[in-house]
């Protein structure tokens, strides 16, 4: 095939992606809507989120005990009724006499529920692999490695963000980040097509380098995983103290917590990588450009957080906000930085 044909081969390859991401997005969103109502732990009891939540008053807990009391009181007073009232009425009557009824902390989903989730998935890979198949169709038009401008960068972003959700998924159940995930990607590819695209051609001689496969990589790996960490982290932020289709907050903050402990020394690499391949190219290791700027302080606000709950123990809605904070920081140098603020990156603008 000629090079016209693998670029537009690849152009179709998004095109796809985006439909199959959008139809995996619609199955997660079904499976989530109508799927089982979770409490706030595992174990469906409360957990705190934070130390702060964890305090409770000494009058709180003395209403919790008086209360307690007088329903067991009241319990073993009408235990005969009650019994007796379910055997005419005809229902199984519980241990203690109390009639048998259905919980409220769990609701059975109906049957199909599971198997969209399952097709949610396949549709995910499907997406997955038009995805990489847009990257690369995209490489071998312009014979060099397909992430040399916005275009490229935020299609390769997307793969990646989609990379990590799946392969947590072959590990753990996170299903009920699909719907999110895949509307990022969705999105993601939507506006790389509709605003940042670039024909397929020849690039600057700055970024005819092998160093775009160390340093750009890198840092397209950490953002897919970044990516992730800020969707656990707005769920978290989102779930509230009762039943909730969501996870518990505990099993949304682990995600997030693991997918940054990942992530952060690939994107240490990235910007040392970077330091290196600009004294090769511009004879300097630092010269504070705006994209060299705002990946420091990507770099520094995602130590924050893991110093922060290493060291003095943060965990819960505090945490998240810090990591979110450093999440925004990463968008705005990925994009923002090439819109606003310019400098030697340039040649990655939006046409």
């Amino acid at each position: 095939m000629s090079a016209e044909q693998l670029a537009g081969l690849s152009d179709l390859f998004v095109v796809a992606a985006v439909l199959l991401y959008l139809f995996s997005m619609i199955a997660f969103a079904a499976e989530l809507a109508f799927g089982r109502a979770r409490t706030n732990t595992a174990a469906g009891a409360a957990v705190p989120a934070s130390t702060s939540d964890a305090a409770v008053s000494d009058g709180a807990a003395l209403d919790a005990a008086l209360e307690a009391v007088t329903t067991e009181a009241a319990v073993k007073v009408g235990a005969s009724v009650s019994a007796g009232a379910a055997r005419g009425a005809g229902l199984p009557a519980e241990p203690g006499g109390v009639p048998a009824t259905d919980g409220p902390h769990e609701v059975e989903p109906p049957r199909w529920v599971a198997r969209a989730g399952q097709v949610a998935v396949a549709l995910g890979w499907l997406g997955w692999a038009a995805n990489l198949g847009a990257i690369v169709t995209r490489g071998l038009a312009v014979d060099r490695w397909p992430w040399a401008n916005m275009y490229e960068f935020v299609v390769a972003i997307s793969f990646a963000a989609v990379t990590a959700f799946l392969a947590t998924q072959l590990r753990q159940n996170v299903r009920f980040l699909g719907p999110f995930v895949m509307v990022m990607a969705t999105l993601g590819l939507g506006f790389a097509v509709k605003v940042l695209y670039t024909a397929a051609g020849p690039v600057v001689p700055a970024l005819n380098s092998y160093w775009v496969a160390i340093h750009v990589t890198a840092a397209i790996l950490s953002s897919g995983l970044f990516t992730l960490a800020a969707v656990a982290g707005i769920l978290y932020l989102l779930r509230g103290d009762g039943l909730s289709r969501l996870p518990a907050r505990t099993d949304l903050e682990r995600v997030a917590h693991r997918a940054i402990v990942l992530s952060f020394p690939i994107w240490t690499f990235a910007v040392i990588a970077g330091a290196l391949w600009a004294d090769k190219a511009w004879g300097r290791y630092w010269g504070w450009d705006p994209k060299e700027v705002w990946a420091f302080i990507t770099w520094v606000v995602y130590a924050a957080y893991l110093h922060a709950r290493a060291t003095a123990g943060w965990r819960g809605r505090a945490a998240m906000i810090v990591q979110l904070v450093a999440f925004g920081c990463l968008l705005f140098n990925l994009v923002g930085v090439n819109i606003f603020l310019g400098g030697l990156h340039s040649y990655a603008d939006v046409p």
